[in-house]
């Protein structure tokens, strides 16, 4: 079946993502907790904390279904009798301010009628950075691998996707401030008579696999960069940032939340120190303030 298929993708995405975590951090190892929603399903939840690179992280896989709620429908508009949806989420939130914060998440949801055919089928995913300082080599080495990645499937998914990215993970309470600085977003992809289920399956496996390739070379060349407490401190303002955009805008944290999602799973994407300072601005011309301006205005990096 389709669904034991993309399962056994997910949790072996999981397995292979948290060994080069392991590897590339040094010290610390995630913790596994499994867990079981009281509706149908459960999951993998792997958090990783106080090592020597990763000062807090989760890689999570999930696997839930039940009938579609009153609330689904008029707050997700989702119709339907049941659903399952099936996915990887995680976020790694390191230690040093110049290693970025990075995100990724690939899903499959599908849809049923009350005689268990399926309505409905969609694949979503996408990879993400949010660097707390500008290192341009580093952005353009993360983007040419999605691109890569990408262009394996349709030249203009990484134009497409990377647009949609741009366009996703903004606080749009904040003048249209990027939480980032960009990646790929792809939602609601349907398979058809031109790109089958299968299709989907093979480029989330590639974009899954890719991070591993996008991420893992950017820490490892900076994670023995020295840094100061104003460094720090920065990357606190910028994580409120990331806070504010996971509590207020997040489709995924809004998901889980309408259908009786494990709160602490959900709310793992969130750092562990954060800071809400007042109408703080860096000053014009630092550092800190060359990363606030990149995360103003979508750029094309490649």
């Amino acid at each position: 079946m389709i669904k034991d298929q993309w399962i056994a993708f997910i949790q072996q995405l999981q397995d292979d993502i948290c060994t080069a975590l392991e590897k590339a951090d040094g010290k610390a190892k995630f913790q596994e907790d499994r867990w079981e929603r009281a509706e149908g399903g459960g999951g993998r939840t792997r958090v990783i904390s106080n090592g020597d690179v990763l000062e807090k992280g989760g890689v999570n896989t999930s696997v839930v279904f039940g009938e579609v709620t009153d609330l689904m429908r008029s707050q997700l508009k989702i119709n339907g009798h049941s659903w399952f949806a099936c996915g990887l989420s995680l976020v790694i939130h390191p230690y040093n301010p110049f290693v970025p914060t990075v995100h990724c998440n690939y899903r499959m949801f599908e849809l049923y009628d009350e005689t268990g055919n399926v309505i409905d089928r969609w694949f979503g995913g996408g990879t993400d950075i949010t660097p707390y300082y500008l290192f341009e080599e580093d952005v353009k080495d993360f983007h040419q691998t999605y691109k890569d990645a990408c262009d394996q499937f349709d030249p203009s998914f990484y134009p497409r996707f990377k647009q949609e990215c741009d366009e996703y993970f903004v606080n749009w309470h904040r003048n249209k401030e990027r939480r980032g600085l960009g990646g790929i977003f792809y939602d609601y992809q349907r398979p058809d008579e031109t790109k089958d289920v299968y299709f989907w399956m093979d480029f989330a496996k590639v974009c899954g696999y890719a991070f591993i390739e996008s991420y893992i070379p950017i820490v490892e060349k900076r994670k023995q960069t020295l840094f100061s407490p104003e460094n720090k401190y920065w990357q606190e303002i910028r994580r409120g940032r990331y806070t504010e955009f996971n509590l207020v805008h997040d489709r995924g944290t809004i998901f889980g939340l309408k259908t009786n999602g494990r709160i602490e799973s959900i709310l793992m994407s969130l750092p562990p120190t954060v800071r809400f300072d007042y109408n703080y601005q860096p000053a014009e011309g630092t550092e800190e303030w060359k990363l606030l301006q990149a995360c103003l205005q979508p750029k094309e990096w490649i």
